[in-house]
């Protein structure tokens, strides 16, 4: 009995020892882990990264909420593992805010440090920020026992996000920050989206990283006039608005008798706009601007509108009441919810599109716009501190500040449209450079070196001069000015890699 007893008592420990001797023992140096605490079918850019390893040969374990359906290929490469966290349970709303916050916290902390323990060992883990709480931390312990390395990757920072629920000055947005701050230097590689943040993040902070501007994958792409007639045909069956009475045509395009696709000289513009529904996002910009652009005197000067908005969140409903209430005359709406695979489609097939993003922080930028630029598409988007690091006004886009210099942009370039569009078409021009770069080319000369020094590969999957080691080597504080990103940029503001940089750990921030 006392001999069952201690086998009893001691199984666990046995357990744990050979797990964290397993971990210790492990070499996986193409396995990587990529964290989202949220919605993964609604992390574009997390999906990107995953599907950049796997074509890179990597192993990829992705790890978030179920929700929104992700991309295709995400479902279908078999070098892509998703696995779900169990979200918190929903009579956590019947619970005092802060009662309701920490019981959140507790449940998120115990269902992702779960679901990652028992995970295959990866070399690393590439975590999304926000959310920051707990992310952040259990991402950490988890390295911490399994030998592996943590890459955050700041699409935005997490207390401003909170900051706009609650006062700047509420006790949870202070914690928010620390913890932030705090959990910001345990991390061994650190990425972001802006140069803005880049700067933000080690003046503030102390914290280096590399800016990795988010760019446009393969399938958001201009597209010929064939494909955006089947598309407006397929999509009427669901949305009337795109539709005709007319045989063979849509309310954009129609085929003559001989099979040929062509655009019609009498059409509405589409304006495409993309929102989460939420405060930072203020639709009521563009549903004013459209109201007054309805409204104008000299009205039969200025083309009809057909105004998509597309995305999901908690606003969705109440603008679609106030839109419904309207009695239009030149505006027509159509909020749907396409398939991933549908977007770049309506992208590649809109004349305008408009961003209404203005950023809790100020440091980070509308991945709907990097989408609407490598599809072709020109934009109107709402000025903030690090907007022109992406629309640079009147040469790719315009830049509005309130609804009324949006009303004059729209006036402007929609009078006479289709027949006079010479603005639109410069716009459009002026975009081909942009969309040469696309988001695996970048990727694999910011991001996979990374992953490349922290599995130890030895023969990487292509060549990169710039990545070599040298005796003497200990981070950025002893590093000279070759060594620093910002002394070779390329002209959007990315690190430029050449035959000359010769510094290996470039990424890593200063321990």
């Amino acid at each position: 009995m006392s001999f069952s007893l201690d086998i009893l008592f001691y199984t666990p420990f046995v357990f744990v020892f050979l797990y964290l001797l397993t971990n210790f023992l492990a070499k996986t140096p193409r396995n990587v882990c990529i964290v989202v605490l949220g919605d993964v079918g609604r992390s574009p850019r997390m999906q990107y990264h995953a599907l950049s390893f796997a074509k890179e040969g990597f192993r990829v374990y992705l790890v978030g909420y179920r929700g929104s359906q992700p991309h295709e290929a995400i479902l279908q490469n078999e070098n892509i593992q998703l696995h779900h966290v169990k979200e918190p349970p929903a009579f956590l709303v019947y619970f005092p805010r802060l009662l309701q916050y920490i019981l959140k916290v507790i449940w998120q902390s115990t269902m992702l440090l779960w679901t990652l323990l028992l995970l295959p060992k990866s070399s690393s883990l590439l975590i999304q920020n926000p959310p920051s709480i707990p992310t952040m931390l259990v991402s950490y312990v988890v390295c911490w026992l399994r030998r592996s390395e943590l890459v955050i990757d700041w699409h935005n920072y997490g207390h401003t996000i909170l900051s706009m629920a609650l006062q700047p000055s509420h006790p949870l947005v202070k914690f928010s920050r620390w913890y932030e701050k705090k959990c910001a230097r345990l991390s061994t590689y650190n990425i972001c989206v802006t140069n803005a943040m880049k700067e933000d993040l080690e003046k503030n902070w102390n914290v280096r990283s590399v800016s990795v501007h988010d760019r446009p994958p393969d399938h958001f792409s201009p597209i010929e006039e064939t494909r955006q007639h089947d598309f407006f045909f397929r999509l009427s069956k669901q949305y009337p608005v795109f539709g005709s009475s007319i045989k063979g045509c849509t309310k954009f395009t129609k085929m003559d008798s001989s099979g040929h696709v062509l655009k019609l000289l009498k059409r509405p513009a589409l304006i495409v706009s993309s929102t989460s529904w939420t405060e930072d996002e203020d639709f009521s910009i563009l549903l004013e601007t459209l109201t007054e652009y309805d409204k104008s005197e000299r009205c039969d000067d200025l083309t009809d509108i057909v105004c998509v908005i597309t995305g999901k969140g908690p606003l969705k409903e109440f603008y679609r009441k106030k839109i419904q209430k309207q009695n239009w005359r030149k505006i027509e709406f159509c909020l749907p919810w396409l398939e991933p695979e549908d977007y770049p489609l309506l992208l590649a097939s809109a004349d305008l599109g408009v961003s209404l993003h203005t950023s809790s922080s100020g440091l980070d930028l509308p991945m709907k716009v990097v989408d609407m630029f490598g599809s072709g598409l020109p934009v109107c988007a709402a000025n903030f501190k690090c907007i022109d690091e992406l629309v640079k006004h009147n040469e790719n886009g315009l830049v509005f500040n309130d609804n009324l210099e949006l009303l004059e942009q729209l006036k402007t370039l929609l009078k006479g449209f289709p027949h006079n569009s010479k603005q639109l078409e410069i716009f459009r021009k002026n975009l081909l450079p942009f969309q040469q770069l696309r988001w695996h080319g970048q990727w694999k000369r910011l991001v996979l070196p990374i992953f490349q020094v922290i599995g130890g590969v030895e023969t990487p999957s292509y060549t990169f001069p710039g990545l070599t080691r040298y005796p003497g080597w200990k981070g950025w504080g002893d590093a000279g000015t070759d060594c620093d990103p910002d002394s070779k940029k390329n002209q959007d503001g990315d690190v430029a890699m050449n035959d000359n940089d010769g510094c290996e750990a470039k990424y890593k921030k200063d321990r």
